[in-house]
């Protein structure tokens, strides 16, 4: 393993070796590894780039790995990965992307995730994007979510881009059956001239489901971020949206809420906050020894957390 892609997966997937359990490394806009488990199977598309995962119904306290890694300059990817989780299960999928280029050509991954989520099933799915290198390319992560959370199902998201990512448009779409639970946490941190999007839409369908959206982010320099949530209560169900963000130098950060309520039982909220890092925190911290600047990197470490 060479020293790049090791830094790549420890840094995306938290892997400092090969996993033992079931796992795909895609590098290059190819595979690079495969592994099934007794009840994990990885299956290649045959029509399009990708691969299904296919999670045996009660499976529980197991774990697939599915980085994906762009170490050439001019690589543009393109992957679809649809996972099948069957009913009772309780697992956790780690994926990410990152980037490195040292080139003059962009180098982008675009990869589309689909989850069929069983009865009673249970999904932690925790999604870092990094990038780095020298190269004057641009780093662009394109990823795209679909959920079909299906009764009583619960996914829990907690996706991650804090560094090197010159452009990122994140799109998570979900339809959340009867007793369904969605829950999204975000994270980013933009600088330079970074663009950062992410787009939601939820659609509450079943009773008593449910969604909570958390989104916060750093903006600095002169980098953009635009945050939009779209929340659909179709049934007696409870959803929540919820951005905070830090603005810092030049930098632009927009938040677009929209909740609509089609049942009058739906109890939809959305909450905003963007603003500056309060002077008296500056302040309080350089008392206690810090520079100006490492008291700020210190506050926005701790709201990034």
């Amino acid at each position: 393993m060479d020293s790049i892609k090791k830094m790549l997966l420890e840094e995306v997937a938290d892997l400092h070796s090969i996993p033992t359990g079931a796992f795909n490394i895609r590098l290059n806009g190819q595979a690079d590894g495969r592994q099934n488990s007794e009840h994990i199977e990885i299956v290649p598309k045959t029509d399009k780039p990708g691969i299904d995962i296919y999670i045996k119904p009660n499976t529980v306290n197991e774990s697939v790995h599915i980085p994906a890694l762009v170490t050439q300059t001019g690589i543009i990817d393109l992957v679809y990965n649809d996972f099948y989780v069957g009913d009772n299960c309780d697992i956790l999928i780690v994926a990410g992307c990152g980037i490195h280029n040292d080139g003059h050509d962009k180098s982008e991954h675009n990869g589309i995730h689909r989850f069929v989520l069983g009865k009673n099933a249970r999904v932690r799915y925790v999604e870092k994007h990094v990038g780095s290198g020298e190269g004057t390319g641009e780093r662009i992560i394109n990823p795209q979510t679909v959920i079909e959370a299906g009764e009583n199902s619960y996914i829990e998201l907690e996706t991650t881009q804090l560094k090197g990512v010159d452009s990122t448009i994140r799109t998570t779409k979900a339809v959340a059956e009867a007793g369904a639970t969605v829950i999204v946490k975000e994270k980013i941190l933009t600088h330079g001239r970074q663009y950062a999007e992410t787009k939601f839409e939820i659609d509450l369908n079943g009773e008593d489901s449910s969604v909570s959206l958390v989104s916060r982010s750093v903006a600095k320099d002169k980098s953009t971020q635009r945050f939009v949530s779209v929340i659909n209560g179709n049934a007696k169900c409870a959803g929540h949206s919820e951005c905070d963000a830090i603005i810092m130098d030049d930098a632009t950060v927009a938040a677009v809420p929209e909740i609509t309520a089609n049942n009058v039982e739906a109890s939809l909220i959305h909450e905003a906050a963007i603003g500056k890092i309060a002077g008296e925190q500056i302040i309080k911290l350089m008392t206690l020894g810090l520079t100006e600047e490492e008291a700020e990197a210190q506050i926005v470490n701790g709201f990034l957390k």
